[in-house]
C-alpha cells in the first residue's frame, strides 16, 4: 500500500504531490486552517511509497488505483482532491473512476494530453533518469520556480527529495504522464466540479494557453509572482483559494 498521512477532522481532502515530489510538499501550507480531514499520499515510486508495478506500459491508471486502495482502507465515504502537477493528472482519473470523488483542484497542472513534442520530451526524461539522474534533477528543480534564487532552501530540499528516487520510478512516472488521457471535455462540461490554480509565471504551462483551453474561467485562479511551485512561492494566496473553494 502507498505511504500516507492523515491529519485533522472534517470534510475529507486528498492531497497528491507532483513529479519528483512527496507528501512533504504540503507542509509549507497551514492546512489546519481549512478545518478538514487531510489525507496526504506518496504516489508510487515517490517518497516512501514503492513502485510495485513494473509493466512495460506505465500508466496514470495504476497510480489512481493505488490511491483508491488507500481510501478504501481508510473507509472514506466522499472526498475532494487537490493535485499538484502530476498529482493533478491522477486526480482527473480518480474523478472518472471513483464516484466518491467530488471536487478536483488542479494546482499548477493541466487537463489535456501531451503534445507530440512533449511526448518526445517525456521519453528523453525517462532515458536521462538512467544515464544522468543527478544532473537532470539539479537542472530541473530550479526551473520550477519563477525566481529560484528567492527559495534556495526549498530548492535544495526538493533536490534532495528527488535524488532519493530510483531511476526506474522517475522513468515510469515520465512515461505514464506521456500516455495520460485528455480530460478537456470532462473539465469543460462539468465546470462546477473542477478548479484550476496556476502561477502566472509557470514555465511548464503558459497561462495564456491554459486560458485558451477553458470555455469558462469562473473557476480559474491565476496567482501573480508565482511559477510552477505556487504553493511555495505564494503559500498564503494558495491557502486563501483553498478556503474559498472548500468553505
Amino acid at each position: 500500500m502507498l505511504n500516507f498521512k492523515v491529519e485533522g477532522k472534517g470534510k475529507t481532502l486528498v492531497f497528491l504531490h507532483g513529479f519528483l515530489e512527496s507528501l512533504s510538499m504540503w507542509s509549507i501550507l497551514h492546512l489546519d486552517n481549512l478545518c478538514t480531514q487531510n489525507i496526504f499520499i506518496d504516489l508510487p515510486g515517490h517518497g516512501n511509497s514503492p513502485l510495485s508495478e513494473r509493466s512495460e506500459n506505465p500508466s496514470i491508471n495504476y497510480m489512481a488505483k493505488e490511491v483508491i486502495q488507500v481510501l478504501d482502507y481508510l473507509n472514506i465515504d466522499s472526498y475532494s482532491i487537490i493535485g499538484h502537477s502530476m498529482g493533478g493528472y491522477v486526480s482527473l482519473l480518480l474523478k472518472e473512476l471513483d464516484n466518491r470523488c467530488q471536487k478536483v483542484v488542479l494546482l499548477n497542472s493541466n487537463f489535456w494530453e501531451d503534445s507530440e513534442q512533449k511526448k518526445k520530451d517525456r521519453v528523453r526524461v525517462a532515458e536521462i533518469a538512467f544515464k544522468a539522474k543527478n544532473i537532470f534533477i539539479q537542472e530541473a528543480i530550479p526551473n520550477l520556480f519563477s525566481k529560484p534564487e528567492n527559495h534556495t532552501k526549498e530548492v535544495e530540499e526538493l533536490k534532495n527529495e528527488a535524488l532519493k528516487m530510483a531511476p526506474e520510478s522517475i522513468a515510469y512516472s515520465a512515461l505514464a504522464m506521456r500516455e495520460r488521457k485528455d480530460f478537456s471535455y470532462e473539465v469543460n462540461k462539468n465546470r462546477d466540479d473542477y478548479f484550476v490554480i496556476h502561477g502566472k509565471l509557470d514555465k511548464l504551462v503558459e497561462v495564456d494557453f491554459l486560458k485558451s483551453q477553458l470555455k469558462s474561467q469562473k473557476n480559474l485562479f491565476v496567482i501573480e509572482n508565482a511559477g510552477h511551485m505556487a504553493h511555495i512561492e505564494q503559500p498564503e494566496e494558495v491557502l486563501r483559494i483553498f478556503q474559498n473553494i472548500f468553505s
